[in-house]
């Protein structure tokens, strides 16, 4: 029985990871983005999700969609992970792409000549992947948060969405 969980912890990592990845790029693409620099990194991003997923550790994955010439952030996205998973689970798993398509339009289309970075952020005792630094967040003054609630799960293993926009 402990070999089936294990395996089956490691297939909801997996969905997980590869649909708050999904998410990300359909926020990027959406939003009237270039989406290469993701794409271009994407088992780097995989690789370091699942791992921390696996671990625990993962907290919150960041996209942040800034104004090069001001350094200025224009919107957030948050994607955080809530650990519920259980062995017992009746095995559910689905993502709401819907809910995330309608926020990415009420929060508008972007210029091309903006940018993003993808950050995340982990509870302490995390494991070192490869390649990953540290970095601080712009600054979200003068900005709302608004909740999606959840928007992707698999056995109580998911993450919920959420964005920050200009009052």
């Amino acid at each position: 029985m402990t070999t089936v969980s294990v395996n089956t912890y490691t297939h909801s990592v997996t969905y997980l990871a590869d649909n708050m990845l999904k998410s990300v790029k359909d926020i990027i693409v959406e939003s009237g983005l270039d989406p290469s620099a993701l794409v271009g990194d994407w088992e780097f991003y995989k690789t370091g999700m699942r791992t921390w997923l696996q671990t625990g550790h993962l907290e919150k994955v960041v996209l942040e969609v800034f104004d090069p010439a001001t350094d200025a952030l224009v919107v957030r996205w948050d994607i955080e992970v809530a650990y519920g998973w259980s062995a017992n689970g009746d095995g559910s798993f689905w993502t709401d792409t819907d809910q995330l398509r309608y926020a990415i339009r009420k929060s508008g289309v972007h210029p091309s000549r903006l940018r993003y970075r993808f950050i995340v952020t982990r509870k302490a005792g995390f494991v070192d992947v490869v390649g990953w630094v540290s970095a601080s967040f712009r600054s979200t003054v003068g900005m709302v948060r608004q909740s999606l609630g959840t928007t992707v799960e698999h056995n109580g293993l998911g993450a919920s969405t959420s964005y920050y926009r200009r009052t």
